[in-house]
């Protein structure tokens, strides 16, 4: 008897283990894959085998093209006090499978915080948007201004190395007061393991 509540012990504990890995897999938004059968074991009554269980975690964005290293330059177009043409800011960002994104800002010095992330989703067929914040900082670096929201949407070109498309820029302070409207076009060129160092000027 006592063999037997042993055996129905590891039974249920290993069901309990396969049921817990598919839950898992389900929370985190992944694709489950069938499980596999152990076709060198050959089961006996009363013995316990646990199933080969797998999962696929699936991206927030999928496969979108998006998805890389650019080099990126903004350049005003509307914006009340600043000359057409003008180029705003320019950078290094990368667009991750997850649905978010970072980018080095060449037009900050680093004491004025020249990082700055964002989350982004794709809105329709080769079109993208992101919601970005900035933490600004005063040209000494000692003092926090406040909040900087950047938005953009860009779609991508035919050959999914370039993309194009508005943005706007709104910083705040910390009371919440803005304290600037900055609109224009942004442009990005893909970065590639291959990419020479003339093509990003």
């Amino acid at each position: 008897m006592e063999t037997n509540y042993r055996t129905l012990a590891v039974t249920v504990g290993a069901l309990a283990l396969n049921l817990l890995m598919v839950s898992n897999a389900a929370a985190q938004c992944g694709a489950s894959q069938p499980p596999q059968a152990n076709h060198n074991s050959h089961p006996q009554p009363g013995q316990a085998h646990l199933v080969q269980s797998a999962f696929v975690t699936a991206s927030a964005s999928g496969d979108a093209a998006i998805v890389g290293f650019w080099h990126v330059k903004f350049v005003s177009e509307g914006s009340e006090g600043i000359p057409d043409g003008t180029e705003v800011d320019a950078g290094y960002s990368q667009w991750h499978s997850d649905g978010t994104e970072i980018m080095n800002s060449a037009g900050h010095s680093p004491i004025t915080s020249a990082f700055c992330l964002g989350v982004w989703k794709q809105v329709s067929d080769g079109q993208y948007r992101l919601n970005h914040f900035a933490a600004a900082w005063d040209s000494t670096g000692s003092q926090l201004v406040g909040p900087v929201n950047i938005k953009e949407t860009v779609t991508l070109d035919s050959t999914g190395n370039k993309f194009s498309g508005t943005f706007s820029i709104d910083p705040y302070d910390e009371a919440g007061n803005h304290l600037g409207h900055i609109i224009g076009k942004i442009t990005g060129t893909r970065i590639g393991v291959y990419t020479k160092e003339e093509s990003i000027f």
